[in-house]
């Protein structure tokens, strides 16, 4: 079994069947959270079938027997069977964008005002991991951005330990100029750009 796209998560199950040949495989391709759908190829011995589709499923009987085509099988029929798989999902990732001054690590007076709705979600969620990912504008050159963005991201992470968050569930990186939210000509300040990503999982 193959996947085909990283935007999917897959059910899977040993049904038993009475009078109908013994047990089979059954797997389902349902929607990450966001409702994105990724795909999946499904093989064996006998050959192989592609599921892109969300809610479609295929059944496999044995390693000698070809995998069924995809077919809907209704939400209420997938929730009632991996009730338990689904409740075990961890929850999509919190995304929080933070700005900054202009060649500066502080942040402005708004994304402040974020840091305890930040920490208040790390606490209900009992974080394992939080990305901290410093960026910039195309102000200036290329090093000395990094270094900045550097800077920005151990700053951002500091303010969260100050606020009683793990030192080792912090990842702290940074992307320098190189991922802009908007993308600009050189040398242009943009306010926008100018940010530190906080991701909670």
């Amino acid at each position: 079994m193959t996947k085909t796209s990283i935007t999917v998560l897959v059910l899977g199950f040993l049904l038993l069947t009475a009078g109908c040949g013994g047990p089979r495989n059954v797997v389902v391709l349902v929607p990450d959270p966001d409702g994105s759908t990724g795909s999946i190829s499904i093989s064996n011995k006998a050959g192989q079938v592609l599921i892109d589709s969300p809610y479609h499923s295929t059944n496999i009987k044995d390693s000698q027997s070809v995998p069924t085509p995809p077919a809907v099988m209704e939400k209420e029929k997938v929730h009632s069977i991996f009730s338990k798989a689904l409740a075990a999902q961890p929850e999509p990732p919190v995304h929080f964008l933070l700005y900054l001054e202009k060649g500066s690590t502080d942040l402005t007076a708004d994304s402040m005002a974020q840091i305890p709705r930040i920490i208040e979600t790390i606490q209900a969620r009992n974080a394992f991991s939080i990305s901290v990912i410093g960026h910039t504008d195309t102000l200036g050159d290329k090093n000395s951005n990094l270094l900045l963005s550097t800077q920005r991201a151990d700053s951002v992470s500091q303010l969260l330990i100050q606020h009683g968050v793990q030192k080792e569930k912090i990842e702290a990186t940074s992307h320098g100029e190189e991922n802009p939210l908007v993308k600009t000509e050189d040398n242009v300040s943009e306010p926008k750009n100018r940010r530190v990503e906080v991701i909670v999982r």
